[in-house]
């Protein structure tokens, strides 16, 4: 199963409106940020929106901010809402009967796989995600600290 652009961007939008606390960011801040086609951003915003995690904000300090506190949206959330199914085969879809169960010996592998994948994005909330953009993002600054306090010594 492959998590497509759509909910990969989609997440890194969510992470980049939740970065800025209650302020409305608008799409062209996250776009230049995360390096994204702002106009692929404005289609990912619109479903977001309309599954009620982002709300557009309007007038001249406009954006979007998150709809609700980031501690309350998981990643799993997200990604089905902008992917539909996630599950590894059709098998294990929830509305799915699989056909050749008496003979699959594949069929509880794959039901480990979704239970696993359902695991982690549901146990990860976007509070968490921003958080680790976060620490990240001042590691990375740390390093080119200590690359130029580095070589003024040399």
């Amino acid at each position: 199963m492959w998590v497509s652009t759509k909910a990969q961007y989609g997440l890194r939008a969510m992470i980049e409106i939740g970065r800025r606390g209650g302020e409305a960011v608008p799409l062209k801040d996250v776009s230049e940020r995360q390096g994204l086609s702002q106009h692929y951003l404005e289609q990912i915003a619109s479903n977001l929106r309309r599954a009620g995690f982002i709300r557009s904000i309007r007038g001249a300090h406009g954006g979007y901010r998150l709809a609700r506190p980031a501690a309350e949206i998981n990643a799993y959330d997200v990604v089905t809402a902008l992917e539909g199914s996630i599950a590894p085969v059709q098998c294990v879809e929830d509305d799915h009967t699989c056909e050749s169960q008496n003979v699959c010996g594949t069929q509880d592998l794959w039901y480990r796989v979704d239970a696993a994948l359902r695991d982690v994005l549901g146990n990860t909330t976007l509070a968490d995600l921003i958080a680790d953009s976060e620490r990240q993002q001042h590691s990375r600054l740390v390093q080119i600290e200590g690359s130029y306090t580095g070589s003024a010594g040399s």
